[in-house]
This record gives structure tokens, sequence and C-alpha cells, in this order.
């Protein structure tokens, strides 16, 4: 998979050449392209950002750099090969693993980080012409800008592209995977400050084991997150 990011704080992902992402894309598996938005500016200050037509408070993102990066980065093919774009916003669709595992049979995702009060809104219409574009919101809430939900969506689809996981089975049973939340986990010492790991993990009994995980999945469901347990 390719993935271009562009940001005017390109340092943010720097993360991404650590761990199981960073394995990926030192052997290849993963195409992670991180690019300045300034880049594409013309003036002294590279200047990204205006005042707000109507009035408003905040700056927003002008259109000039971002449709330059645009054509830089998204070939002109065939409807079939065209990329996704993805520009994080509050105002967008919910993430969810539902998503992610969508996202992660795409050849081609291209993460737009908006800043200041946002972008202008023609950017988007202008993307849906090279591309399939999704705005996405990672939930309820508003982060200063675009760069710590593009890392955290990366992540999450990221995982799931074959063999940036070790193991895949390790991707099977999770949370959000089958609608539940993931069931506890433990490992040796089997007592710890008088706490102990539950009997049934102990008796090698595998299907005793399969029925108290399931059995656990919903009780915590049920405490924690309830509005799930419709779908599930």
């Amino acid at each position: 998979m390719r993935i271009d990011v562009v940001s005017i704080f390109p340092s943010y992902f720097d993360g991404l050449t650590l761990s199981l992402l960073g394995r990926a894309r030192s052997t290849g598996i993963l195409d992670l392209n991180v690019h300045d938005l300034r880049d594409w500016t013309h003036d002294r200050h590279r200047t990204v950002d205006d005042t707000p037509y109507g009035g408003g408070a905040g700056m927003v993102m002008k259109p000039e750099p971002w449709g330059a990066a645009l054509d830089d980065l998204v070939s002109r093919e065939p409807v079939a090969a065209r990329p996704t774009i993805i520009f994080p916003s509050p105002a967008g669709e919910v993430f969810t693993q539902a998503t992610a595992r969508e996202l992660s049979t795409r050849e081609h995702l291209v993460f737009g980080c908006g800043r200041y009060e946002g972008i202008d809104e023609r950017v988007f219409e202008y993307a849906a012409d090279l591309g399939e574009v999704r705005l996405v919101s990672l939930g309820d809430y508003v982060l200063n800008g675009g760069e710590v939900a593009t890392m955290a969506m990366i992540e999450a689809v990221g995982r799931l592209i074959p063999g940036v996981v070790g193991n895949p089975e390790s991707l099977v049973e999770e949370s959000h995977e089958d609608g539940l939340l993931e069931y506890p986990s433990y490992t040796k010492p089997s007592s710890w400050r008088e706490r102990t790991v539950p009997d049934v993990l102990l008796s090698g009994n595998h299907a005793a084991i399969a029925t108290w995980r399931r059995d656990q999945q919903i009780e915590r469901t049920r405490r924690r997150r309830p509005d799930l347990l419709p779908d599930a």
C-alpha cells in the first residue's frame, strides 16, 4: 500500500519509523511518504492560510497549495485506480474498526491534515475529481489539527495490511472485530500480589476457555460499552 500524508508539521509523523509500521516501511510492505504543504507555496513567507470570507475568528487554509499538492501526489489514472483521499474532520464520518479494515484494502491513501479553522471547502470538491474523498472523525471532539487523527488512522489501517503484524491470528480476537470488546488477558505468574489468574485459563480445557472468554466479552461490553451490544 502507498500512503501519502500532507501536513504543515511533517515531524509529527516521525513515530511512524518505529515498531511494526517502521519495519513495514523498511521491508517495502508499506510505502509511506510525509510531505510539507509549504513546499507547494510560492511566496517568501510560505503562506498556507488567510482570513475567512464572511468574517469570524481564526484562519482558513488556502486552496492553492492544497490543489498543487494533490496535483503532484495524485496521478490522473482510470477511475478503478483512483486513490482514497482522507481529510480528518470533526464534521466527518466516525472512524471505526470496520472503516480501518475497509481502508486496508485500498492501494493508495492520501491524508490531508488541516489546521486552524479548517481547509477551504473547494479543496474537497476538487479532490473529488481526483479520487474518493472521505472526511473522517475520530470521535465527537475537536483537535488542533489533523495530524493526531491521521497517525491513529494510519496505525489502525496499517496493522491490518498482510505482513505488517507477524502473527495474523492476533488480529482476529480483538475489540470491535465482532462487535464486542476483547476479553481480559493474563500471563505468568499465575499469582501476583494476592491476585490469581482465573482457574479456567489454567485448566487446559479449550472449550471451557472459549466459553469463558466469550462470556467475558459480553459482560465487559455490557459494563463498558452497552451501546455496542445491539450490533453484536
